[in-house]
């Protein structure tokens, strides 16, 4: 889908000096706002912005953007990892 996006001049050059920069920063921003706020995942965060899951990694780290990832999803993972563990 495509999302047209009309920003003051003074703002949008904030954000780079050509349409194609000012449109990557302003999807970026949006990406990790979405995925802050849990209405993307890290798979669907790489998709929107054409990265593999080590570069999403890399990407987040580097914007300071903590893992989605709770005490819960770490029970769960536990609970997986203890079944295939006993399996012979």
């Amino acid at each position: 889908m495509q999302v047209i996006v009309e920003l003051p001049d003074q703002v949008a050059r904030q954000f780079g000096e050509t349409p194609d920069a000012v449109g990557r920063h302003v999807m970026e921003d949006a990406a990790i706002e979405g995925y802050r706020a849990g209405r993307l995942s890290h798979r669907q965060f790489g998709v929107m912005l054409g990265l593999d899951y080590w570069q999403t990694e890399t990407f987040l780290k580097e914007r300071g953007v903590p893992l989605n990832y709770s005490a819960a999803d770490l029970e769960a993972d536990n609970a997986t990892l203890d079944k295939i563990l006993a399996c012979p």
